[in-house]
């Protein structure tokens, strides 16, 4: 439980560290969907290989499908939620669709970090690094764009704080549950992190990155998402 939390912690910590970056000076638009653009394509590939593939090994198609839809539909739902009870402009509302997506990823993510440290399979170096890098670009996007749509400094603290953890807390959930977690269930895990990954993707990254980055951001998506793919093939 304890390896479980640590590396929790670990992953989580990138919110924490992207949200100061936000914070600590304010950072041009080209570099913002630069980074959003390198995140997003390690989270494709998190999506592709270390979620969904796994996940089908796992659970099987039809509990990965379940899985996708009730991620992709969870995501959109709140995500409009938030649009209406936030009343802010197009900048607040961007800032919490990224930091909502990195809450609804990345609880689901990490409780599939806890469930393979349970299971004897150790940490998968992929999906590890595509949460610690992708996380760096959501939290710093977000924190700019919130900032910019005049929230306080103590509010973004707090929020970046209560995402990173409850992350920690459902690595080690996901630790505690393993002995009574199924295949069908893990996959659906799996299936429920990337569908909530592919509407955030859709709906706010990738368009935030192309808008801010333009031509070069096809090419840094390519760049985060090799780089995550060969992390991932290298320790499977």
């Amino acid at each position: 439980m304890i390896q479980a939390l640590a590396w929790g912690a670990f992953a989580a910590s990138s919110l924490i560290v992207g949200g100061a970056l936000g914070l600590a000076r304010a950072w041009p638009d080209r570099v913002v969907g630069l980074v959003l653009a390198f995140g997003a394509g390690a989270l494709i590939s998190a999506v592709s290989f270390d979620l969904a593939e796994e996940g089908v090994e796992l659970g099987g198609g039809a509990a990965v499908a379940f899985g996708l839809g009730a991620g992709a539909l969870t995501y959109f739902v709140l995500d409009r939620a938030v649009e209406r009870l936030g009343g802010g402009g197009e900048a607040e509302s961007g800032g919490a669709a990224l930091a909502l997506g990195s809450l609804l990823d990345g609880i689901p993510e990490q409780m599939v970090l806890g469930i393979g440290l349970a299971a004897g399979e150790g940490v998968g170096v992929g999906l590890l690094v595509a949460i610690f890098v992708s996380n760096l670009p959501e939290a710093i996007g977000a924190t700019t764009e919130l900032r910019a749509a005049g929230r306080g400094r103590g509010t973004i603290w707090r929020l970046w704080i209560g995402v990173a953890g409850a992350c920690t807390v459902a690595a080690g959930a996901g630790y505690a549950l393993a002995d009574s977690t199924g295949g069908e269930l893990h996959g659906a895990i799996n299936g429920f992190a990337a569908g909530a990954l592919l509407v955030m993707l859709v709906d706010s990254m990738i368009p935030d990155a192309a808008s801010k980055a333009r031509q070069a951001a096809g090419l840094v998506t390519v760049l985060g998402f090799a780089l995550a793919a060969g992390l991932s093939a290298a320790s499977g």
